[in-house]
C-alpha cells in the first residue's frame, strides 16, 4: 500500500489474515475480502456476503461505508484498491522466483517468454514462463486463461514456483494486466518492449491509453537499476530509453544492425536460418531452427533478457541451436496427400497477420491460402483492416468463426468481408479447415490463423473443445 493513500477504520492494526479473495463466493473465515468496483460489477455489493462467510477485513475504495453492526470488521480504505491488493498479495505469499523478467508489446510476448525459458533451462537453470500458454517449464501448476492472472493468483503462482525450486521466470505482461495493476509487487529485474500496433481498443479505447498501459511496466514496475530492453525499430523505443535513463537502468536495444544486439547476416536453409549475431561489438555464427523470419527478433530479445540477468553471451550462444518452436506460433501441422503444407498461428491482430503471411510466402511454391476470423466482444475496428491485409497478401482467403463469444458470428464475418469482398465465407471453423485441406494442391501453403495453441472455441458463454492443430492433423490423415 502507498504512503498517504490508505486509511484504516477504527484504528485496527493487528488483524490476522488467513487468505485473500476478491470473489465473495471464495471467502473463508479469516480471509480479507477485496471489494473492488469492476467494469460490470461493483465488488462492494458483496461485502455483506463476505462478512457473513467470516471475512476478517475488507479492502475497498473511498466512499465505502459499513453500518454500525459491522463495527468490529476492519475496513481498509485505499485510493487504489487494485494496486493495494497486488501489494498485499505479494506480502502475503512472500516468496517469488529470484530472477523475474517481463515482456510486453502487441505481438511476440509468448515467443520471447518461451524462448527465454528454454535458454535458461538449457543453461542448467530451473526456469519457467508464465502467460498465454500457461506455466511452461519443469513444474505442474494450473493457470487461468488470462495472459496475466489476477494479483492473488499471480502471487500464489510465484510462491508455488519458488517453492518448487524455480528461480528464473519469464512473465508475459499484458496491457490489461498492467492497467489493472495485476503485476504490482512482482520484483522485475528486466523488461522487454517488442512492438506496438493496433489491438484491445475495445478495452483501452485509444492507442494513447493502450501505449500508456504498456509503458507502466517500465515507468513503475521494472526495478531501478535493472534493465530496459526495446526493439530499436519501434518508435516507442526512444520513450523507453528516456525512462531507463531516469530510473538509472541499463538500456539494451535489439533489432536492426545498429542495435546493441542484432543479426548482421542471415541465409535461409532447409531447417531454418544460418545467421551471424552481433552483440556489443562481437559476432557469433549461429544456426536457427525456425523458419519464421520474425522469430529472429524474438530470439534477440530473449538473448538480451538472459544476458542482462547475469549469463555471459559466450554461454548463451551455443544453446540457441537447441531451441524448439513455440506451440501455436507458425506451428507446422503437416502435409496433405497432394503435397500442400499446413501451419497454425495465433496471429489475431492486423500487424501479426501481415507478418505471418510475409513469413510464409518464401516457403510457398504455389498458392498461399488463409483461414481466419475475428473474436467477438473485441475491437471491431480491426476486422475490415485484417480482411484487407488477408486479400492483399494471400492468394485465397476463407473467412470463418474465431471465438464469437456473445456477438452475432455472422455480423463479425460481414465486418471482415468489408475489407475482403472476394473471400469465401464458411461459418463452421471445422468445416472450413477440413474443406480447404481437402482441396490443397502440391506446393500450396495453408495458414490457419487466430487461435494458435487454444483448445477451445468460445460461443456465447460456453467454451467448446476445439483445437485448430488437432483438427488439421486429423484432416491431413496419415500424410507425413
Amino acid at each position: 500500500m502507498e504512503k498517504g493513500t490508505t486509511k484504516l477504520r477504527q484504528g485496527w492494526a493487528d488483524v490476522e489474515i488467513s487468505g485473500l479473495s476478491a470473489d465473495s463466493r471464495n471467502i473463508r473465515p479469516g480471509n480479507l475480502f477485496a471489494a473492488i468496483p469492476g467494469a460490470a460489477i461493483d465488488g462492494r455489493r458483496f461485502i455483506d456476503e463476505a462478512i457473513a462467510k467470516g471475512a476478517s477485513a475488507i479492502l475497498a475504495p473511498p466512499n465505502t461505508h459499513l453500518d454500525a453492526s459491522r463495527k468490529k470488521i476492519p475496513l481498509v480504505i485505499e485510493a487504489n484498491p487494485r494496486r493495494a491488493l497486488a501489494k498485499i498479495s505479494a506480502r502475503f505469499f512472500n516468496t517469488q522466483p529470484k530472477t523475474t523478467v517481463a515482456i510486453t508489446g502487441t505481438n511476440g510476448k509468448t515467443s520471447v517468454a518461451h524462448i527465454t525459458q528454454q535458454l535458461w533451462n538449457n543453461l542448467g537453470k530451473k526456469a519457467a514462463s508464465l502467460g498465454t500458454l500457461g506455466v511452461v517449464g519443469s513444474c505442474n501448476l494450473n493457470l487461468s486463461k488470462l495472459t496475466t492472472p489476477d494479483p492473488i493468483e499471480l502471487h500464489r503462482l510465484l510462491h508455488n514456483l519458488a517453492s518448487k525450486g524455480i528461480n528464473h521466470l519469464a512473465l508475459e505482461a499484458s496491457s490489461h494486466g498492467l492497467s489493472q495493476y495485476r503485476l504490482d509487487g512482482v520484483d522485475i529485474q528486466a523488461a522487454v518492449f517488442t512492438n506496438f500496433s493496433r489491438d484491445h481498443l475495445d478495452y483501452h479505447k485509444t492507442m494513447a491509453a493502450y501505449l500508456d498501459a504498456k509503458l507502466r511496466l517500465f515507468r513503475e514496475l521494472a526495478c531501478d537499476g535493472g534493465t530496459a530492453i526495446a526493439y530499436s525499430g519501434a518508435p516507442e523505443a526512444a520513450i523507453i530509453k528516456a525512462i531507463a535513463k531516469r530510473k538509472r537502468q541499463n538500456y539494451i536495444s535489439y533489432g536492426p544492425v545498429s542495435a546493441d544486439i542484432s543479426v548482421v547476416e542471415k541465409c535461409q536453409t532447409n531447417d531454418g536460418w544460418s545467421a551471424t549475431i552481433q552483440a556489443f561489438g562481437k559476432t557469433y555464427p549461429v544456426m536457427l531452427g525456425f523458419a519464421e523470419k520474425f522469430q529472429i527478433h524474438n530470439l534477440l530479445a530473449a538473448i538480451a533478457l538472459v544476458h542482462s540477468t547475469g549469463t555471459p553471451l559466450k554461454n548463451i550462444i551455443p544453446k540457441i541451436q537447441t531451441l524448439i518452436g513455440v506451440p501455436g506460433r507458425m506451428q507446422p501441422a503437416g502435409k496433405s496427400i497432394a503435397g500442400g503444407t499446413v501451419y497454425i498461428d495465433y496471429a489475431h491482430t492486423p500487424d501479426a497477420l501481415k507478418n505471418a503471411l510475409f513469413a510464409l510466402r518464401p516457403h510457398i511454391t504455389n498458392k498461399l491460402i488463409l483461414i481466419f476470423g475475428c473474436g467477438g466482444d473485441r475491437d471491431i475496428g480491426k476486422r475490415a483492416e485484417m480482411g484487407a491485409i488477408a486479400c492483399q497478401f494471400a492468394d485465397r482467403v476463407i473467412i470463418t468463426d474465431d471465438n464469437p463469444r456473445t456477438e452475432d458470428a455472422g455480423a463479425i464475418r460481414r465486418s471482415i468481408l468489408k475489407g475482403c469482398i472476394n473471400a469465401r465465407e464458411i461459418s463452421d471453423r471445422r468445416e472450413a479447415i477440413e474443406n480447404t485441406i481437402a482441396q490443397l494442391e502440391c506446393g500450396d501453403g495453408l495458414l490457419i490463423a487466430g487461435k494458435g495453441h487454444e483448445t477451445g472455441q468460445i460461443i456465447g458463454n460456453e467454451v467448446l473443445p476445439f483445437s485448430d492443430f488437432e483438427i488439421a492433423k486429423a484432416a491431413l490423415g496419415g500424410a507425413p
